[in-house]
C-alpha cells in the first residue's frame, strides 16, 4: 500500500544521540526488542514532538545502564517517505496481519515452540505494553514476504488507544497516538531536523 506524500515523525532520545544524528554521524537506531509494538524498526511518533519528549523523559527516569540509556532527554524530527507501507488503518493491511498470525501460530506448533503472548509490563498495566505476540506476527509477515519474493514493506503505521479513558465515562483515550516503524532509516528518511519547541501542541 503506497502512501502519498511525506510524513513528519518525532523520535525521543538522548541529546548526545540527537546531536550525532543531526550532524550526520549516525542514524536513528533500529529497535529489535521482542516486545516492539510494530516489529523491528526505528520508531517515530506521527506529528507529535511533545509525546516524543515525554517518552524520552520517561526512559530517563527508569534505572538502566544498558544500551540506549537517556541522560538528557531530547527530540529529533524526521521527514519520512512512507514508501510501501503496512498501514494498520487500512483493511487490506489488517487482513495481511491477520493471515500472518495464522501462519505464525502454525509455524510455532510445527516447530514445537511456545507462542508468545502480549503481557503487562508493570503492575496495573492495562495496555499490555510488552507486545511479544504482535511483534512476532509482524516480523513473521516481513520474513514471509521476503521468502516468497513479494514486495517488502518499507514502513509500518498504526494508531494506538492507550492510557485509559480521557475522562470519566469517555471512549477517548488519554494517550492516543499514531506510531511509525521505519524498517531501513537510510532508505526511508529524507532528512532529520531539530524541532524548535518539542513541547508545542496544537491549540
Amino acid at each position: 500500500m503506497r502512501l502519498p506524500g511525506l510524513v513528519l515523525g518525532f523520535h525521543g532520545c538522548d541529546r548526545a544521540v540527537a546531536d550525532r544524528i543531526l550532524n550526520g554521524r549516525e542514524e536513528v537506531r533500529v529497535s529489535d526488542n521482542s516486545h516492539d509494538w510494530l516489529g523491528s524498526g526505528a520508531y517515530f511518533w506521527e506529528n507529535n514532538p511533545s509525546r516524543a519528549l515525554s517518552w524520552a523523559e520517561f526512559l530517563a527516569s527508569k534505572p538502566s545502564s544498558g544500551r540506549g540509556k537517556i541522560k538528557t532527554p531530547a527530540v529529533i524530527g524526521a521527514i519520512i517517505h512512507p514508501g510501501y507501507c503496512l498501514d494498520l488503518t487500512a483493511e487490506a493491511s489488517l487482513g495481511l496481519v491477520r493471515e500472518a498470525s495464522g501462519g505464525y501460530i502454525r509455524f510455532c506448533e510445527e516447530a514445537a515452540l511456545p507462542v508468545p503472548v502480549n503481557e503487562p509490563g508493570f503492575p496495573g498495566d492495562e495496555d499490555f505494553v510488552k507486545r511479544q505476540l504482535d511483534c512476532a506476527v509482524i516480523n513473521f509477515l516481513h520474513r514471509s514476504r521476503a521468502a516468497l519474493g513479494l514486495q517488502e514493506f518499507d514502513t509500518v503505521r498504526a494508531p494506538f488507544l492507550e492510557g485509559g479513558e480521557l475522562f470519566a465515562g469517555s471512549r477517548l483515550s488519554a494517550k492516543s497516538h499514531v506510531q511509525w516503524s521505519v524498517r531501513d532509516p537510510k532508505r526511508s528518511i529524507i532528512g532529520y531536523f531539530r524541532p524548535r519547541d518539542p513541547k508545542a501542541t496544537a491549540a
